[in-house]
């Protein structure tokens, strides 16, 4: 059985980019036959940024509702909380014995806090850089080797941190022997959405449209998508409109292929945009429904979580047992 890890950083609560590029296509992988699939909530390393506890909590929280939500099968899927997972830190510890100093100075986040410094002429180029941004792909290392993780679904931007941890994992085999699975990254085939002015959607552009918006938002959000000044009557292309692609994600062939006839023969962007919203109101409504549902039944949420930290407790533990015996730690 291939063991599949995904872990989400409770930072923001998600955006049509996020579900349709990174949500969907997870939760397929997860789904496939003989697949043990884990997802956590990576709250430690959230922390780099949240420094409020409240904020913390309700983000963590809605990671976990918006996955249950979009479809996450927690009788399938192995859903907890990465810090209510001791053993993922003391694993931390020991792999950041084995990892070079200059293997973190070649790291993506601290490379790029190094060159903003250096754009905005500060003389300390580790300005703002903390040790729990610095060490940020030791813990990344530790929660993917932590479950024996075959394969880790990850974006482009991260492909570094699945290589880093195996190459802490192989130096720990070379002097220990075969004690760490080395994964593999799964580059996601996540499609890049474009945001309400074309570009990428993200939360950084103000472009993006919340997952969970309800209907009256939702509809005016829609309503602001840049379109041309040409008339209803006059034929469109559906293949350079924004509307239409979006469409297009939502949804089906039969719906599809009624919506370009329609543009062919000649749409108004008022109707276009309406059409678009009736489409997205009816495959979301039911999820945003059940997340807040579970959003507001905390005691499931934590339940849920307690039950799959103690699940992933029991695995870690038993690979961390296997490092200290073969260290020489701990009474033998």
């Amino acid at each position: 059985m291939k063991t599949i890890l995904t872990g989400v950083k409770p930072t923001q609560l998600p955006h049509w980019g996020n579900y349709l590029g990174a949500i969907l296509p997870a939760l397929s992988l997860s789904q496939g036959k003989d697949v043990k699939s884990a997802l956590f909530i990576a709250d430690y390393h959230a922390l780099t940024t949240i420094h409020d506890p409240e904020i913390m909590k309700e983000m963590t929280y809605g990671v976990a509702a918006t996955w249950l939500a979009c479809g996450l099968d927690p009788e399938r899927a192995l859903i907890y909380r990465q810090s209510d997972v001791p053993e993922t830190f003391e694993l931390a510890w020991i792999l950041s014995c084995f990892t070079p100093k200059g293997l973190m100075n070649r790291a993506h986040a601290y490379k790029a806090k190094v060159q903003e410094n250096q754009e905005q002429g500060k003389k300390d180029l580790d300005f703002g850089v903390s040790m729990g941004l610095y060490t940020y792909p030791i813990l990344m290392s530790a929660d993917i080797l932590l479950f024996s993780a075959d394969e880790v679904p990850v974006g482009e931007d991260q492909i570094q941190h699945v290589e880093i941890a195996r190459d802490i994992a192989q130096k720990i085999n070379n002097t220990y022997g075969e004690l760490l699975k080395l994964p593999e990254f799964v580059t996601q085939k996540g499609k890049l959405i474009p945001g309400l002015d074309g570009r990428k959607m993200s939360k950084s552009y103000g472009n993006h449209i919340p997952l969970f918006l309800d209907s009256k938002k939702l509809r005016k959000m829609i309503m602001k998508i840049k379109t041309d000044s040409s008339p209803p009557e006059t034929p469109k292309d559906p293949n350079v409109s924004l509307i239409f692609d979006f469409y297009k994600e939502f949804a089906t062939d039969e719906q599809i292929q009624d919506l370009r006839k329609r543009y062919e023969n000649g749409i108004g962007w008022g109707e276009a945009k309406q059409a678009l919203f009736e489409v997205v109101d009816e495959k979301l409504s039911p999820m945003r429904d059940k997340f807040y549902e579970l959003m507001a039944d905390k005691n499931y949420l934590n339940k849920l979580l307690k039950e799959g930290s103690d699940k992933a407790r029991e695995e870690a533990s038993q690979l961390v047992s296997k490092l200290r015996q073969a260290m020489g730690l701990g009474a033998s």
